[in-house]
């Protein structure tokens, strides 16, 4: 299947780099945001690689893009808050393809906390890989009633699945997953990860 490259539109006016494969049939559509790019994290992030291959040979459409100030995006780092204008962008993306399909957002750590903080009425859901559930207040998955899956590595060194799940208890729609045997790295577990994905993805929101 063939990647082409694309350019994100910010609010802020900022160009984005990213990456996008649409295969025959798709019948659903995800936006996918790496991790802390302080950190090291890009687009080809183990995890985000994983799905990006992964989802487009279950059906369904897949965008990744390097956060403003990774790689050739333009901008600085803003520890998570202009970063949310850079998901935006992702789905301005996807919506400006024409195809009609269901939008989600998905993301692995940063990049999980990143989008489910953003809100915008074109999207159908959420899923989170290992989110550190940093800034809950500010989640607006948390009172909206569409679906959330948040995918949470039984060893995670960030957020434990039990703290995970003292945090969204009083979510509105939410159901929490634990990857066992992982840690928040998920190495050898990017298999099931993409397998619990694409269960989200075709139960709740195609």
């Amino acid at each position: 299947m063939a990647i082409e490259t694309v350019q994100l539109q910010t609010a802020d006016g900022l160009t984005l780099e990213g990456e996008l494969q649409v295969p025959d049939g798709a019948h659903a559509a995800v936006v996918l945001a790496h991790p802390h790019p302080l950190h090291g994290g890009n687009m080809r992030s183990i995890v985000i690689g994983a799905l990006f291959a992964g989802l487009p040979a279950a059906g369904v459409a897949a965008l990744r893009f390097n956060f403003r100030g990774v790689g050739a995006s333009e901008g600085t780092h803003d520890n998570g808050r202009a970063e949310r204008l850079d998901v935006v962008a992702g789905l301005d993306a996807l919506e400006g393809l024409g195809l009609d399909l269901p939008l989600v957002l998905g993301g692995w750590s940063f990049g999980a906390d990143t989008s489910l903080a953003v809100y915008d009425a074109r999207h159908a859901g959420w899923f989170a890989v290992a989110p550190p559930l940093r800034h809950a207040e500010h989640v607006a998955a948390a009172t909206d009633p569409r679906p959330t899956l948040l995918l949470v590595p039984e060893r995670d060194q960030f957020r434990s699945p039990e703290s995970a799940a003292e945090v969204v208890a009083s979510w509105t729609n939410t159901r929490i997953q634990v990857v066992p045997g992982a840690d928040h790295f998920l190495v050898g577990r990017t298999d099931r990860v993409v397998e619990l994905a694409v269960e989200f993805i075709n139960h709740f929101l195609s």
